[in-house]
């Protein structure tokens, strides 16, 4: 009982003694408290972080935008600051568009829709081939039905939402139905984030017709401010503090075009006799979705390939 009793006390003794210690390793010496200072001031001296001026007019689709809302310039304000300050994105946003945006705007001028729906591209994808968690696909996020809908080849071998081409002539035919039901390109735009049928219920309950009069869903309230809000920033980058140098935007890609209107039995061994690799195939066929095609409809698909000028950026020698 009595050496038990020793023992705690020495052992209470130790912890107060290395309490002691560890309190003395936190504590700042005052070259160290001197030091923290200057850095501190140094900190608050030279960085900054500014709050951006809202553009005095902004417009979409040739549609004037009412700048004079409160809750318009407070929208614009918000997604804004929110591209602005995500550097990396954004840099991705502008090193994307260069690559595409050449594919995506001759095909919008072909089909006399406004030029400023690719940016509504950009917001839904960020101009890469995602899968939303509710299965919207590929750059303009079609789902399965509203895809076959607009022409669209969806099935297990072939997916036409991942097809950049096919697919914004697609978005045009659903845009050019929303611009002639509605009269507004800018109700067209909000149509595809929510729906027709839901925009239709919206507007009748709340007796207006014009986007910006809406009270509507977190998501869909944002949508059109951030297409204007990536509009602005990737229209005019250097007045939003973006830097970069030519050569820092990914490049289009140049390719060739083969056809095929039968079956192939693997992918692999197709794009190895056209002397490159499954890799190199996928990245520019990204609509090809399994290691061969069945075809037994005979369809005739166009197959892209690295140019032969540009063959050695995508196949090592």
């Amino acid at each position: 009982m009595q050496t038990r009793l020793v023992k705690s006390i020495a052992l209470g003794i130790g912890l107060v003694v290395a309490g002691a210690g560890v309190s003395q390793l936190f504590r700042a010496t005052p070259s160290e408290k001197a030091e923290n200072n200057t850095y501190h001031s140094s900190f608050k001296d030279d960085y900054r972080v500014y709050s951006l001026n809202l553009p005095e007019k902004a417009e979409f689709a040739g549609e004037v935008v009412p700048m004079q809302l409160v809750d318009v310039q407070q929208k614009l304000d918000r997604e804004l600051h929110v591209n602005t300050y995500w550097q990396s994105n954004t840099l991705l946003y502008l090193k994307r568009s260069n690559q595409w945006f050449p594919v995506i705007e001759p095909i919008l001028a072909e089909n006399n829709i406004p030029n400023d729906f690719k940016y509504l591209a950009l917001i839904e994808s960020g101009l890469t081939q995602i899968v939303s968690p509710a299965g919207a696909t590929g750059f303009w996020q079609f789902m399965k039905g509203t895809g076959r809908e607009y022409g669209l080849e969806v099935g297990n071998e072939v997916d036409e939402r991942y097809h950049i081409e096919k697919s914004t002539r697609a978005a045009c035919k659903y845009l050019q139905d929303a611009y002639d039901k509605y009269g507004s390109w800018t109700l067209a735009a909000a149509s595809y984030n929510m729906g027709m049928n839901g925009l239709d219920k919206q507007l009748s309950r709340q007796q207006v017709s014009n986007y910006y009069d809406l009270l509507l869903s977190e998501e869909t309230s944002r949508y059109v401010f951030r297409i204007l809000a990536a509009k602005e920033i990737l229209s005019s980058p250097q007045n939003y503090g973006f830097t970069y140098r030519e050569k820092d935007l990914w490049q289009p890609y140049n390719t060739k075009t083969i056809t095929v209107d039968s079956s192939v039995s693997n992918w692999a061994t197709f794009a190895k006799e056209h002397g490159v690799n499954y890799k190199v195939l996928k990245a520019l066929n990204p609509w090809l979705r399994q290691r061969e095609l069945t075809n037994s409809a005979k369809k005739t698909y166009e197959i892209k390939l690295p140019s032969d000028q540009d063959l050695d950026l995508w196949v090592q020698k």
